[in-house]
C-alpha cells in the first residue's frame, strides 16, 4: 500500500512554483486551497518552511517567500511585501517619513523601521529583523506620491514635496527638528516651490509655518518660495516652533508667523 506523501513536500514545491513566477507572497487560504489539505495540516506544513526560514509571516493569515539573498534578515525586506499587504487588506498607504527620503536621495539617517503613512491606526510588524511602523496621516488620499520600482514591484512613496511635509508634522517621531532640517537640507536639490506649496495644504497650516523656517535653517531658502506666500495668505495666528515647549522668552519670525522657542542646528 502506497503511503500519502508528507505535506512539506507540496507545500515546498508550492512556494517555489510561486517564486517561479515572480510571486513572493500567498495568504494561507491560497496555500490551503492549492495543497488540497485541512487548515491544520497546511499550518503545519507552512510552519516547518518557516523555521528553515523559506518563508515567513509579517501579518496573519499573510506569507512571504524569503530568497537565498534574504535570508539574513529571516524576512523579504518591508518595503517588498508592504504593497502587497496593504492591497490584500484593501489599504492606502504610502511609504513615508525617513522611508520616503531614503527613496529621494537623502540617506542621512537610515530609519531602523519601514515607515508607512496609513489612514486609520493599526499595529507595527516585526518580522524577524524586519520591522515597519504605521503613522495615521489625515487626508492620506490627497497627498502626493509617486511609483518607485522594488525587486518584487512597484511602492508608493510621498513625493519629496509632500515627504518635507510630513517629516515636519512627525518631527517627534523621526529624531527631532535637527534631524528634519538635516534630511531637508539633503532633500533641496529634489523640492519644487510650487510642488511644495500644494503638498502644505494637505496639512495643517503649522506645518507649513514651521517646514518653511526649518528650510531657511537647511540654506534652502529659495525652496521655500511658494510655501512662504501660502503661509502668508493663510496663517491667521503665531505658532511655536516646537510645539511641546513653552514659548516664554520666544522671538517671533513674522515672515513665518512663527515663534522661535527652540535652537535647531542641521548637522553638516
Amino acid at each position: 500500500m502506497r503511503m500519502k506523501s508528507d505535506t512539506q513536500i507540496p507545500a515546498r514545491s508550492y512556494v517555489a512554483d510561486l517564486a517561479a513566477t515572480g510571486r513572493y507572497h500567498f495568504s494561507s487560504k491560497e496555500a490551503q486551497s492549492a495543497l488540497g489539505t485541512s487548515a491544520n495540516a497546511t499550518k503545519l506544513a507552512l510552519n516547518r518552511l518557516a523555521k528553515q526560514d523559506l518563508i515567513a509571516s509579517p501579518a496573519r493569515g499573510f506569507y512571504v517567500i524569503i530568497p537565498p539573498e534574504y535570508r539574513s534578515l529571516g524576512s523579504l525586506p518591508a518595503d517588498q511585501f508592504i504593497p502587497a499587504l496593504m492591497d490584500r487588506q484593501g489599504l492606502p498607504y504610502y511609504a513615508g517619513l525617513l522611508s520616503a527620503a531614503q527613496y529621494h536621495g537623502a540617506a542621512h539617517h537610515r530609519p531602523q523601521e519601514f515607515q508607512v503613512m496609513v489612514g486609520k491606526a493599526r499595529r507595527p510588524i516585526a518580522c524577524s529583523v524586519v520591522r515597519a511602523s504605521f503613522f495615521v496621516r489625515k487626508n492620506l488620499i490627497d497627498v502626493p506620491k509617486q511609483t518607485f520600482n522594488t525587486p518584487r514591484g512597484t511602492i508608493q512613496v510621498s513625493t519629496p514635496e509632500a515627504t518635507a511635509v510630513d517629516l515636519v508634522g512627525y518631527h517627534n517621531r523621526v529624531g527631532g527638528l535637527d534631524q528634519v532640517a538635516t534630511v531637508l537640507a539633503d532633500l533641496a536639490e529634489t523640492l519644487d516651490p510650487d510642488k511644495l506649496a500644494i503638498a502644505a495644504q494637505t496639512a495643517p497650516i503649522m506645518w507649513a509655518q514651521r517646514l518653511g523656517y526649518l528650510l531657511e535653517r537647511a540654506e534652502a531658502a529659495d525652496k521655500a518660495t511658494g510655501l512662504k506666500s501660502y503661509v502668508q495668505e493663510h496663517a491667521r495666528d503665531a505658532t511655536a516652533l516646537l510645539p511641546s515647549a513653552s514659548r516664554k522668552g520666544a522671538v517671533r519670525n513674522e515672515d513665518w508667523k512663527l515663534d522661535i522657542n527652540a535652537e535647531v542646528e542641521p548637522e553638516q
